[in-house]
């Protein structure tokens, strides 16, 4: 693609932020949310991508983002609500859905692609905001820190410099919170992602709590799991 992908946009080096615009950030935001709302919805069978994250979003030369790289997608019938059958792991460190790492939580389905999504969207906000969505600092792990700004109210420390940026910025993370949710029934389905980005921010409500720490964080040298990686 003329643009690469979106991971050379981001935050490359501490203390810089991403060379794009918050309008620009939610534009593309929106791009990727229709294309896995295609992927699970769309096609006669569903896709389930398993491995959305920065460097598999290409850009096009008038930067409408493309989905890519199908290396760890499965494909589901679309007859029932479709639970998925896993030997391993799939997907990048940072961008995996809980339930890939412990079964207790919930069943795979098209919901550790919500999560992805949410990781993403707010990877991309983090980085407006000069802060690493990934450290294992929790006092400056981006979901936790941005869910206390909006729940206290703070929302002008989670956006730009003007209105119509803050309401985006505020959308987006909104949106990004829920699609992290830990309990898969509780994130929404790609078809009610699209509708609030689209719709007015007011009428969104937080998800009732945050998450508080990397996923990452959880897993250890002592624990047995494999990675379908390619």
């Amino acid at each position: 693609m003329p643009n690469g992908s979106l991971d050379k946009y981001l935050l490359s080096q501490e203390g810089l932020t991403s060379t794009m615009s918050w309008e620009e950030m939610f534009r593309i935001s929106v791009g990727v949310a229709r294309g896995i709302q295609y992927l699970h919805q769309g096609c006669d069978m569903q896709i389930l991508h398993f491995d959305i994250k920065p460097h598999n979003i290409l850009l096009d030369e008038n930067f409408i983002p493309k989905v890519s790289d199908f290396g760890l997608a499965r494909l589901y019938s679309k007859a029932n609500n479709t639970i998925a059958t896993l030997t391993a792991a799939r997907g990048t460190i940072g961008y995996m859905a809980p339930e890939l790492f412990y079964k207790n939580i919930g069943r795979v389905s098209y919901k550790a692609d919500i999560y992805s999504f949410g990781m993403l969207v707010l990877d991309m906000a983090g980085k407006r905001n000069k802060l690493n969505i990934s450290t294992n600092d929790s006092s400056q792990y981006f979901p936790e820190w941005v869910y206390n700004q909006v729940s206290e109210g703070r929302n002008g420390e989670i956006g730009g410099t003007t209105e119509e940026e803050n309401k985006i910025a505020k959308k987006m993370v909104m949106v990004g919170l829920w699609c992290i949710e830990m309990n898969p029934c509780n994130r929404p389905s790609m078809n009610k992602v699209v509708d609030m980005l689209n719709g007015d921010v007011d009428g969104l409500q937080l998800p009732p709590r945050a998450v508080s720490e990397p996923i990452e964080a959880w897993v250890n040298d002592e624990t047995d799991m494999s990675f379908d990686y390619s």
